[in-house]
């Protein structure tokens, strides 16, 4: 429904989103190692380094050559695979938008861990809701999720440019765009069943990064855009017919 390109929100307490732009030349480099090989290779990888929730849980094994790292790694080696360029270009673009200002809010090493834990939380509700699954989930979708989940807590009113059903800019709320998506999450969730997409993934870290905002934040970082406006005290001057009464709003 919205592609969002661009949100001109400013960072306030870090000079440059490294971090951001670190996880998004990972995804990028993992992508292209993980195709190299072909189409062989790639499923390879998606085995190895995907997460299976049959496996995480110990239900079922991989073959020799196929299990390179402990079961429990996958909670965050799936997230730096892709399917396609299409899948790799969609997430890494929400990252790109809306990643630098969740780092700002955080700081680059808390804002690294909050990512982890989304993907995480990602995975886990995932086998939560499919735990004899024997397919791998790849993709940062998850880790994705809590970003825009932890945007729309930050900045509902920032606007951002869009692009509207593929073809249309617009310059609307970052809450519109948000929540719209966020609800269409759910509401996949709850109708879609069996899917190629993952919607539980999703789920698991729009709600890990709702609860994870809170706890990272900076302290001095308010929610929902609110801001701390300092009072000035009253400036006493003149005004006619009352020299005494102090200068207010009311006489401007």
């Amino acid at each position: 429904m919205f592609i969002p390109l661009h949100d001109a929100n400013r960072l306030r307490f870090i000079k440059a989103q490294y971090v951001t732009v670190g996880l998004i030349a990972v995804n990028v480099i993992v992508y292209f190692w993980s195709v190299a090989g072909g189409w062989e290779a790639t499923q390879a990888a998606a085995y190895s380094y995907g997460y299976i929730p049959s496996v995480a849980f110990d239900h079922v094994e991989l073959p020799p050559e196929l299990a390179i790292l402990p079961g429990k790694a996958s909670y965050v080696t799936y997230a730096f695979l892709h399917g396609d360029l299409l899948h790799l270009g969609g997430n890494m673009l929400f990252l790109w938008v809306f990643g630098d200002n969740v780092e700002d809010a955080m700081g680059h090493w808390k804002f690294l861990a909050f990512y982890l834990l989304c993907a995480v939380a990602g995975a886990w509700f995932h086998g939560m809701m499919a735990p004899l699954s024997e397919v791998p989930l790849i993709g940062a979708s998850g880790a994705v999720a809590g970003i825009v989940s932890a945007y729309l807590l930050l900045h509902p009113r920032v606007k951002i440019w869009v692009l509207a059903f593929g073809r249309l800019p617009l310059r609307i709320p970052a809450w519109i765009v948000l929540a719209l998506w966020i609800g269409f999450q759910f509401i996949m969730f709850a109708l879609a069943g069996e899917d190629q997409i993952s919607w539980a993934a999703h789920i698991g870290g729009i709600l890990a990064g709702a609860v994870l905002l809170v706890a990272l934040k900076r302290p001095e970082v308010p929610l929902l855009d609110r801001r701390i406006v300092t009072p000035q005290a009253a400036i006493v001057a003149p005004v006619a017919g009352d020299p005494a009464r102090p200068r207010g709003p009311w006489d401007q």
